[in-house]
């Protein structure tokens, strides 16, 4: 049974989630939470970064002094956060591919686990 993307992921956020869980037949409890995580972390990793692009990477204080934009740390945690969940994953295989077609095929785990 598929299970749907969390209702709190934006649009781009449940499309990485059912591009992963499709291709890669994720379906058990903690592959699907690292899914989840990688999702959320993508999300905020895309917030921060258009923030970032639109305000530039630097803002003046109140003193008028030019300093890094506060989002700088969190974009940078939420891309380490992501690539993180999606290493966990071991996504180092092929995408599951039904039986008859190259690839991996269905319910081959990796050999390192």
């Amino acid at each position: 049974m598929k299970k749907a993307a969390p209702k709190s992921l934006t649009p781009a956020g449940k499309r990485m989630w059912t591009e992963l869980v499709t291709s890669y037949g994720i379906t058990d409890t903690g592959g699907l939470l690292l899914v989840q995580t990688a999702c959320e972390a993508s999300d905020r990793y895309q917030a921060a970064r258009a923030a970032i692009e639109r305000d530039g990477q630097t803002i003046t204080d109140k003193f008028g002094q030019l300093k890094p934009h506060p989002l700088l740390s969190a974009e940078r945690d939420a891309r380490a956060a992501m690539l993180a969940a999606l290493k966990a994953l071991h996504l180092d295989l092929e995408p599951v591919k039904p039986i008859g077609r190259p690839g991996r095929p269905l319910g081959v785990t990796n050999a390192h686990d």
